[in-house]
């Protein structure tokens, strides 16, 4: 199944994301230690996103391979990441473990510093039904 979007800008996506982020009462209910970098590959761009307290503090678009460091990768096609960024994601595109287990997503790096942040990132991937992607 492949979905249409209309593909963001990067820079207007990366703006809308961090007010979703920066505003949203869960992630800053659960935040307080959600301190790390981490980087979305979602195959035509690339983020490095750098958190401090349940705050984005930073969107490094298409950065260099040793650029801005980061824990770990999420990585998916840009098919992927638009089933993402629908409101409601059809079975198997609602979750990264799904869509790990199950289609093209490869999870890397420092896991650990994943699962220790688990629930923030979970909702900032369903922030993506709200702000959509920029692929």
């Amino acid at each position: 199944m492949t979905v249409t979007t209309r593909a963001l800008d990067t820079a207007a996506w990366t703006a809308s994301f961090t007010q979703a982020n920066n505003t949203d009462p869960e992630i800053q209910a659960h935040g307080k230690y959600f301190t790390c970098s981490y980087l979305l590959d979602m195959t035509d761009h690339t983020f490095v996103i750098q958190m401090s307290r349940g705050k984005v503090v930073d969107i490094a678009i298409d950065p260099g391979p040793l650029d801005v460091p980061y824990q770990f990768a999420l990585r998916a096609s840009a098919d992927t990441w638009r089933n993402f960024g629908v409101p409601v994601p059809a079975p198997m595109y609602h979750g990264i473990w799904a869509a790990s287990f199950q289609r093209d997503m490869k999870l890397e790096g420092d896991i650990l510093v994943l699962m220790q942040n688990l629930r923030c990132i979970t909702r900032q991937i369903e922030l993506l039904r709200a702000v959509g992607v920029p692929v």
